[in-house]
């Protein structure tokens, strides 16, 4: 479904059983070695999600990516999975769109989880300039997802997003903002054994 020019819901994108997989990996990641953490912003405001980035880590106080954990632990960022740099391609070629994803950043989201209007603008200015989509992959919870405009004050559509949906947005509206007002708790399918929400955003940098 096109929800904008450049923006794409994707619904039932994945099968159960790739859904299980991914969570499965998602799990593994989030409580491994470089464990996802609460970001702390500039400002001083805790984000709302628990974060693990992938292939490039974001940095909450400088707003730009690194090779390490410069603003909590200092911990190299782990590597990006090809299986999820292939995802990611996959979804977006199925919107006629490219997407050679270096990048993921893994949230995952509690009951209380939410995350303000924003734009995806931290990449290169290459990568923006020339529309390169983000692909966001839904996993667990049912999410209330906010989708805007170019300007922060445009009018806003709420999309309920599913477990499994995928949401593409590049183009003319890659810089849109976006952001989630909230989980709606114990709607994930039950063969997955979540509780929360996982989100991973790819993009190219």
């Amino acid at each position: 479904m096109e929800v904008a020019p450049g923006a794409f819901l994707l619904k039932a994108c994945l099968s159960l059983e790739q859904q299980r997989v991914i969570v499965e990996s998602c799990r593994a990641l989030i409580d491994g070695d470089v464990p996802g953490y609460v970001p702390v912003v500039r400002g001083g405001g805790k984000m709302h999600v628990r974060m693990l980035c992938l292939g490039r880590h974001w940095n909450g106080q400088t707003y730009r990516y690194e090779q390490t954990r410069t603003d909590f632990d200092r911990l190299e960022v782990p590597p990006l999975p090809p299986a999820f740099g292939d995802l990611a391609r996959d979804i977006a070629a199925s919107v006629n769109m490219r997407l050679d994803a270096d990048l993921c950043i893994l949230n995952l989201y509690d009951h209380e989880g939410r995350m303000g209007l924003h734009q995806d603008k931290d990449e290169s200015t290459p990568s923006l300039a020339a529309g390169v989509p983000v692909v966001s992959v839904s996993l667990g919870d049912t999410a209330r997802f906010l989708f805007g405009g170019l300007r922060r004050r445009d009018p806003v559509e709420a999309l309920l997003i599913e477990s499994g949906d995928a949401f593409v947005f590049g183009g003319p509206a890659r810089l849109r903002y976006h952001g989630v007002s909230r989980i709606v708790p114990a709607t994930a399918p039950s063969e997955l054994g979540l509780t929360g929400r996982f989100n991973l955003t790819f993009r190219q940098y």
